[in-house]
C-alpha cells in the first residue's frame, strides 16, 4: 500500500486548521497542524520533512513570510503553499521570491488547493528527474574515464556492480587523489538508494567536537551558540548514503559512538534526550595504512571490521599508467569547454613524459596539470613544467627512494626520465626545423651552445636522430 503524503498546516486560526485537516484527511492525506511559525520551524529544524506545508501569511508573533524565509534557510526544497486573506501583489511576489510554490487567497475552492498541490508534486518530480539526469551524466563520465581505462579499474568497476545492490558498508582504501570519492558515488548511483541523498563528510577537516555535532546534530542550548536545533549529516542522509572520507582521522571517542550507530541504527543529538532512527548506508575511505593505525591505537579494530564488510582498494595512478592518455584527453575536453579554449593535442614527448611521471597526487595532480595546459596553450612550457616537477620530487622526497619496487632508486629514475624526455624533445625540435640547430635552439628556448652540448650528450648527429638511448635505461611504470 502506498505511503500517505504528509501535510503540515500552519495557521493561527483554530477553525482554519480544523477545516483543512478534515478536508485533506478525507482525501487520504496524513495531516498535522500547528498554531505558529515558531512551532513549524521547530519541527522542520528537528528533521521533519512533510510532503507539503500550507502556511498562513498573517499570523501573530511571526508572520508567514518570515517563517517561510527561515524554512528555506533550513531546507530550500520544501514544498510550501501560502494562504492569505489578501491578494496584495507585493506580498504574492515576495512569497514566490522566497521559495513558495503557490499562493491562494482565502476563501478558496477545494479545486484550487488540489491544483496547487498537483503543481508542487509535478515540480518535485521534475526536480528529482533533473537530479537523476545530472547523476546519470556524472556516472557516464566516471564509468568511461575513471573506471574502464585499465585492467585494475575494470576489475573495480565489476566489484562495484556486485557490491552496490547489497545494502552493507563498504571500506575504500587508496592514496590521496586516486578517486575514492568517485568509487563511493558510483556505489551510491548503482544502489537502490540512488534517488536519495549522497552526503559526504571529511573527517579530517574538523576537530572532534565540531565533527560530532556535524555528524549527529545538536539541540537548542546544547552549547554556547546553539541558538536553534540543527540536524546532523546522518539525519540529512536518511534513506540515502553517507560517505565518511578520511575515517581514520576521526577521534577514537567519536569512533566508539559511530560504532554504536552502525550497530543500533540510532543515535541522539548533542544535548538531546531522544533517540533518532537512522536508515543510512555507510561508505568509508582512508588513505592511511589501516593495519598500522589499528596497531598504534588510532583506529578501532572493531569499527574497522564493522565497516569492512566489503573492501575496495584503488591503486595509485603510477600503477595504471595506461589510463593517463584517456584521462588527459578527458580533462582536456572538460577544461577546453569550461574555459572556451581550443588547445591542440599534446605532443608525443609530453604524453610520454606524462606516462612516466609517477604522479604522487594521482588524478587530482594530473587534472590540475591538464587545466594549466589548457589555459597556457603551450606544449613546450607544459613539458618543461613536467620535467621540473620530476626534479622537484627528486629534491624533496628522497625518503621515497627506498620504497621504489624497482632495482633503480628514485634519483636514477628521475634522471633517466629527464634525460629521455629531453632527448625526445630535442630530436622533435630538430625534425621540425629540418635539423637547423639555430632554429631548434630558438624553438626549445635554450642557447645554441646548450643545444650542441645536449646533442653530443645524447649522440644526436646531423639528420639521423639518436643512435642510442641515454646510458641509464628507463624503467616503465604501470
Amino acid at each position: 500500500m502506498a505511503e500517505k503524503e504528509r501535510i503540515l498546516v500552519v495557521d493561527d486560526e483554530p477553525s482554519i486548521r480544523k477545516y483543512l485537516q478534515t478536508l485533506l484527511e478525507v482525501d487520504g492525506y496524513q495531516v498535522e497542524t500547528v498554531a505558529s511559525g515558531k512551532e513549524a520551524l521547530e519541527r522542520i529544524g528537528a528533521g521533519e520533512r512533510p510532503d507539503f506545508i500550507i502556511l498562513d501569511v498573517l499570523m501573530e508573533e511571526m508572520d508567514g513570510l518570515e517563517t517561510l524565509r527561515e524554512m528555506m534557510q533550513i531546507d530550500p526544497t520544501l514544498n510550501v503553499i501560502m494562504l492569505s486573506c489578501s491578494n496584495e501583489v507585493g506580498t504574492v511576489v515576495e512569497a514566490i521570491r522566497l521559495g513558495a510554490y503557490d499562493y491562494l487567497t482565502k476563501p478558496f475552492e477545494k479545486s484550487e488547493l488540489d491544483a496547487a498541490m498537483l503543481k508542487c508534486r509535478q515540480k518535485r518530480q521534475l526536480r528529482a528527474e533533473n537530479q537523476a539526469l545530472r547523476e546519470y551524466c556524472e556516472q557516464l563520465t566516471e564509468d568511461l574515464c575513471f573506471l574502464a581505462a585499465s585492467p585494475q579499474m575494470v576489475k573495480i568497476r565489476q566489484q562495484i556492480l556486485q557490491i552496490a545492490p547489497v545494502d552493507v558498508p563498504v571500506f575504500i582504501s587508496g592514496e590521496s587523489g586516486v578517486g575514492k570519492e568517485v568509487v563511493a558515488r558510483m556505489i551510491h548511483l548503482r544502489s537502490p538508494r540512488a534517488h536519495q541523498p549522497f552526503v559526504k563528510v571529511n573527517c579530517a577537516a574538523l576537530p572532534g567536537e565540531l565533527l560530532e555535532s556535524e555528524l549527529f546534530g545538536y539541540e537548542q542550548g546544547a552549547f554556547t551558540g546553539a541558538v536553534r536545533a540543527k540536524p546532523g549529516k546522518f539525519e540529512l542522509a536518511n534513506k540515502g548514503t553517507i560517505f565518511l572520507d578520511e575515517i581514520a582521522e576521526m577521534p577514537t571517542h567519536l569512533q566508539a559512538k559511530l560504532l554504536h550507530v552502525l550497530q543500533d541504527n540510532q543515535f541522539s543529538r548533542l544535548g538531546g534526550r531522544h533517540l533518532v532512527h537512522s536508515d543510512v548506508r555507510v561508505l568509508a575511505a582512508t588513505n592511511v595504512n589501516v593495519r598500522e593505525a589499528i596497531r598504534c591505537g588510532r583506529f578501532r579494530e572493531d569499527l574497522y571490521y564493522r565497516l569492512n564488510v566489503f573492501s575496495i582498494h584503488v591503486p595509485p595512478l603510477r600503477e595504471r599508467a595506461r589510463e593517463i592518455p584517456v584521462l588527459f584527453q578527458h580533462f582536456l575536453e572538460k577544461y577546453a569547454d569550461k574555459y572556451n579554449k581550443h588547445p591542440r593535442r599534446p605532443s608525443s614527448h609530453l604524453m610520454e613524459a606524462a606516462m612516466r611521471y609517477p604522479w604522487p597526487g594521482n588524478l587530482r595532480e594530473l587534472e590540475n596539470f591538464v587545466k594549466r595546459y589548457v589555459i597556457l596553450e603551450d606544449d613546450e612550457s607544459s613539458f618543461r613544467e613536467l620535467l621540473e616537477m620530476a626534479a622537484t620530487r627528486q629534491r624533496t622526497s628522497p625518503r621515497e627512494e627506498s620504497a621504489q619496487p624497482r632495482e633503480q632508486g628514485l634519483k636514477e629514475l628521475v634522471r633517466s626520465l629527464k634525460d629521455e624526455a629531453e632527448m625526445e624533445a630535442i630530436a622533435d625540435a630538430l625534425e621540425k626545423t629540418n635539423w637547423s640547430r639555430k632554429e631548434a635552439a630558438r624553438l626549445l628556448g635554450i642557447s645554441y651552445k646548450a643545444l650542441l652540448y645536449k646533442m653530443r650528450q645524447f649522440k644526436l648527429d646531423g639528420g639521423r636522430g639518436p643512435r642510442s638511448s641515454p646510458t641509464t635505461p628507463i624503467p616503465r611504470t604501470g
